[in-house]
C-alpha cells in the first residue's frame, strides 16, 4: 500500500485529489497539509504537491518522493535539482489513471515527467544525454512495448497476461527479452530506462 500525503492550500482541490487517489486499491491518502513544511515523513511515501505558486524544501531533504501537479515548471525547478529520492511533474489537469500511474512510479523511486513540461530538460543518467530508442542494440517489439507500458502502470504479470489475452509464461518471456534489450535486470530498472528513452508515457 502506497501512503500519500496531499500538500495544497486549496481545500477543494485536496478533497478532489483524495477521492481520485482512494479509488486505487494500492494507494491510501494518510494526510492533508497546506505546506510542505508540515509534512509527516514517517507516514508518507509520496507527497502530492498541488496548486502552489512556489515550494521550498525544509532544512532537511524529505525522504519521501515528491509528485508535483503544476503547469509552471519554473515554480518547482529548484526542487527537482535537489537531492530527492524520486520526483515527478504532471499538469494540473491530470487524468485519474495518469495520476495513479505516476504515484506508483515515484513510489518505486522513478522520475516521472509529462513530456510537455520536461522535454529536453529532465535530468537523466549517463552524462545527462537524452538517448532515444535508437540507442538500443535491438528495438523492442510492439508487444514488448505494451508489456513495458503496463508494467510501468503497476500491473503484475498475471494482470498483464489477462489484459493482453496471453499466458503468464508468455509475459515472462517478453520481460526476459526486453530486459536484455534495455540492458537492465529488474522491473524498476526497466521502467526507468523506458522513461529515459521515451518508450513509456505516464
Amino acid at each position: 500500500m502506497i501512503r500519500v500525503t496531499i500538500v495544497s492550500p486549496n481545500h477543494a482541490l485536496r478533497v478532489g485529489l483524495r477521492a481520485m487517489l482512494n479509488r486505487h486499491p494500492n494507494i491510501r491518502v494518510v494526510g492533508e497539509v497546506t505546506r510542505l513544511a508540515d509534512l509527516n515523513e514517517k507516514e508518507t511515501e509520496v507527497a502530492l504537491i498541488a496548486s502552489v505558486s512556489s515550494v521550498r524544501l525544509p532544512v532537511e531533504t524529505p525522504d519521501c518522493a515528491l509528485l508535483f501537479l503544476t503547469d509552471d515548471l519554473d515554480a518547482v525547478r529548484g526542487m527537482l535539482n535537489a537531492n530527492l529520492r524520486a520526483w515527478g511533474v504532471l499538469p494540473a489537469d491530470v487524468r485519474e489513471e495518469e495520476l495513479h500511474a505516476a504515484v506508483s512510479s515515484v513510489a518505486e523511486g522513478l522520475w516521472v515527467g509529462a513530456p510537455a513540461l520536461v522535454q529536453g530538460w529532465m535530468r537523466l543518467p549517463r552524462g545527462g544525454e537524452v538517448a532515444g530508442e535508437e540507442s538500443l542494440s535491438e528495438p523492442l517489439t510492439s508487444r514488448e512495448k505494451e508489456v513495458l507500458q503496463h508494467m510501468a502502470e503497476g500491473l503484475a504479470n498475471k494482470q498483464i497476461a489477462l489484459l493482453l489475452s496471453i499466458s503468464e509464461h508468455t509475459v515472462k518471456f517478453h520481460l526476459s527479452s526486453l530486459y536484455a534489450k534495455l540492458g537492465v535486470a529488474s522491473r524498476t530498472e526497466a521502467v526507468k530506462r523506458g522513461i529515459e528513452i521515451g518508450l513509456i508515457s505516464l
